[in-house]
Parts: C-alpha cells; sequence; structure tokens
C-alpha cells in the first residue's frame, strides 16, 4: 500500500494552482479595467520577502526552506501555512504565493487587495488586481466549505 504525506500531496498541488493562476493572468485583465488607478498592494510582502530579493536575502530572512532549488523554494511554517518563492534566472524574487488551510490567521481579501471580493454562492472567492505601478499583480483566492484552502499571490508583471 501506498502511503503519503501531506507535503508529498500539498507541494505538487499548490505549485500546479500557482502556475495556473500565472496563466489566468492574462485572462483577468479585461475584468480589471481601473487597475490603472491602483499604485500598490496592501501585500507588499510576506514576513519581509518582497519582489525583486535576491535567493540568498530571503533565505536569511525567512530560513532554510523544507525544499530549496534554484528556480523555487518551498517553506512549511505550520500545519496550516505555507509559501513558495518563484525566482528569476537572475535569481531573484518574481513570485509569492502563501497557502494558507484553514485557521485564523488567514487575511481578509481587503487586506491583500486593497478592495473587497465578492463570494460566490458556494462561498468560495477569487480576485485578482493589476498594480502596474508597482510592477506585480495580486490574487486571492479560497475554496468553499469548512476547512477552506485560501492562495495568496503575488508576482512581478511581465513586460
Amino acid at each position: 500500500m501506498l502511503r503519503f504525506s501531506r507535503r508529498t500531496l500539498t507541494l505538487p498541488a499548490v505549485s500546479l494552482f500557482a502556475f495556473a493562476l500565472a496563466f489566468a493572468a492574462a485572462g483577468a485583465r479585461a475584468q480589471n479595467g481601473s487597475d490603472k488607478d491602483k499604485d500598490a498592494p496592501p501585500f507588499k510582502d510576506y514576513k519581509g520577502v518582497h519582489i525583486g530579493m535576491t535567493t540568498d536575502e530571503a533565505r536569511k530572512v525567512l530560513g532554510s526552506p523544507a525544499d530549496k532549488g534554484d528556480t523555487q523554494d518551498f517553506y512549511s511554517f505550520n500545519d496550516k501555512e505555507s509559501a513558495q518563492l518563484y525566482y528569476d534566472s537572475e535569481h531573484k524574487v518574481f513570485a509569492i504565493s502563501v497557502t494558507y488551510l484553514g485557521g485564523s490567521a488567514v487575511p481578509e481579501p481587503k487586506s491583500v487587495l486593497g478592495a473587497d471580493a465578492d463570494r460566490k454562492d458556494d462561498g468560495s472567492i477569487y480576485k485578482m488586481i493589476r498594480f502596474p505601478k508597482a510592477g506585480c499583480w495580486v490574487s486571492y483566492t479560497r475554496t468553499s466549505g469548512d476547512s477552506p484552502m485560501t492562495i495568496v499571490t503575488m508576482q512581478k508583471l511581465q513586460p
């Protein structure tokens, strides 16, 4: 019988989801026509790590990752909070994705996006806002259910 740990199952799922969000950015531009007016998101960094920071600087701030790589680091802070940092070819952070599994430490959409996000009938939430002046986009995704998964992602805008 095969046994899988929670981390073994969560890491690939969250990675795929984060990349899906990156590709959804192009489609979401049309729904956020007022983005040109927004200067910067309230979610500017995660625990002191921000877009443009070098790999070494990020690791110094967050410590040793649970899974380390040249293009991505995975941090597991506890059973309910993890983060992934993505690095470009210059070894600088270009995306930050934070996953919360239930719990009380989950931020509300307004504290991340600077705007409220509508809940769907099933209780799920998705909203993405581009911040051209800050050079990034930020998304907020929450699944439905009694113990929802919430993913907050910030990524550098591509030229």
